[in-house]
């Protein structure tokens, strides 16, 4: 049987941040196929006092083990209120540290929910480029396109 630290198991009974976002404004997807874990993490992200983008709000959902449970915990409680830059430093290694270490089979957790955490932070950044050339033409979702400085009305 394995031994998880008191850390570890006071994040899997009671983990902070978990559940669905809605209308998040991005999304990371992460995976273990070699432990058919599958791990969601969701980011919403303002601007702080000096104009800097931060994770304002951010959550969970997985199918996974008690280490991946606590390990995307803690990554949500590292992350919140963090710039993106900062965010995307997280590095596996303070997750265990933080959880007081993980047994050696279960260290790939805390990479879980690293991934999530930088897909997120990719997705978001990806939606909002792609996002700065959608403008609204009579009650319609419309494409700037760069080069010709035109409009395409997608029709009735």
């Amino acid at each position: 049987m394995i031994q998880y630290s008191k850390e570890v198991m006071k994040n899997f009974l009671h983990p902070k941040n978990y559940g669905i976002m809605k209308n998040p404004d991005g999304i990371g997807k992460a995976e273990n196929p070699e432990c058919h874990e599958v791990m969601y993490l969701y980011i919403k992200v303002s601007k702080n006092k000096d104009g800097k983008e931060i994770i304002k709000n951010i959550k969970f959902t997985t199918y996974g083990c008690a280490a991946t449970i606590s390990s995307a915990s803690v990554t949500t409680q590292l992350a919140k209120g963090k710039t993106l830059e900062e965010a995307e430093k997280i590095e596996m290694e303070e997750i265990i540290g933080l959880v007081n270490g993980l047994p050696v089979i279960k260290v790939h957790c805390s990479k879980l929910a690293c991934e999530a955490l930088k897909i997120a932070i990719k997705d978001y950044k990806e939606n909002k480029e792609r996002n700065k050339n959608l403008v609204i033409v009579d009650d319609k979702v419309c494409l700037k396109c760069k080069e010709e400085d035109k409009l395409f009305i997608p029709e009735k």
